[in-house]
């Protein structure tokens, strides 16, 4: 009984010489630490680390964070005790008010996302309950969210496709790559294979299928009667035997018999009736 007393009372001395440090021990059975604080009632988590000194020190800067206004993203250095993830949640919580468990800051009409302190994202008020609640990941200059166990692509939240190009499908306005505010966001092509080009000073809507290859359907002066062409593209290779799983273009505001008028008048490439699966060469393919 004695011995038991002795620990308790020797981890309260260890706690009181380490504030906001909590020995624990891994499934192995390796000891590390783990750093915490209490702020506006709020129970924080810190960390884990491997020492109670590096625990302590997280927590000692925790709370320098915290106490002091002056103290912003901009002050972060390398050497900070705390991952600048960390920074961003607490000095967001201490100037607004608000705790996230992402990388966080709200500002005047917008929030940032900082995925680190050289690069950031930009948002509209309206997304901030969406990526409070979803970590952003950066793989490849593209963005995406873990959402029920699949990685999303963050330009399909805004209508553009996942496979979409900057400046091909979609342009940001100001000309800020890293401002997904819905007003900077310019979609300009909103169906499949389709894609706005300029030839001769002016644009056309070129149509493209993927058969082992971009497979050019044409070209075409109008919006709809591209999306249509590409649907009728998808509908011959079908005929052909092609069992590719195409996503065929939903259009809305034509009545049917209009779109049944397109559909018929609208022509393709004459070497789409010709192809057949096993059949298709480099030769085929068009620019």
């Amino acid at each position: 009984m004695a011995d038991i007393d002795n620990n308790k009372k020797k981890k309260r001395a260890d706690r009181g010489c380490f504030e906001g440090v909590f020995p624990a021990v891994k499934k192995d059975g390796t000891p590390y630490f783990r750093s915490s604080l209490t702020y506006k009632r709020k129970h924080i988590s810190l960390g884990s680390f491997p020492t109670r000194e590096a625990a302590h020190a997280a927590y000692r800067e925790g709370c320098r964070l915290l106490a002091h206004g002056d103290i912003t993203l901009e002050s972060y250095t390398a050497d900070s005790p705390l991952p600048f993830e960390k920074w961003v949640i607490l000095i967001n919580f201490r100037d607004n008010s608000l705790y996230f468990g992402n990388p966080i800051y709200v500002g005047t009409r917008m929030f940032t996302y900082y995925l680190s302190p050289t690069l950031s994202l930009k948002f509209d008020p309206d997304d901030l309950f969406y990526y409070s609640s979803h970590k952003i990941m950066c793989r490849g200059g593209h963005y995406f969210v873990a959402d029920y166990g699949m990685q999303v692509s963050i330009v399909s939240r805004y209508g553009i496709k996942p496979y979409a190009r900057e400046g091909r499908d979609f342009r940001f306005i100001n000309g800020d790559s890293t401002d997904f505010r819905r007003e900077n966001l310019e979609i300009l092509n909103i169906y499949h294979g389709v894609t706005r080009e300029q030839k001769k000073g002016q644009y056309v809507y070129t149509v493209r299928i993927h058969v082992r290859g971009n497979y050019l359907v044409g070209r075409y002066s109008d919006l709809l009667e591209a999306a249509i062409a590409y649907n009728k593209a998808i509908d011959v290779l079908r005929k052909n035997g092609f069992t590719k799983n195409f996503s065929p273009n939903y259009i809305e505001g034509i009545s049917p018999s209009r779109y049944a008028e397109l559909y018929t008048s609208v022509r393709i490439s004459p070497k789409l009736y010709q192809c057949r699966p096993g059949a298709i060469s480099q030769n085929n393919l068009q620019s």
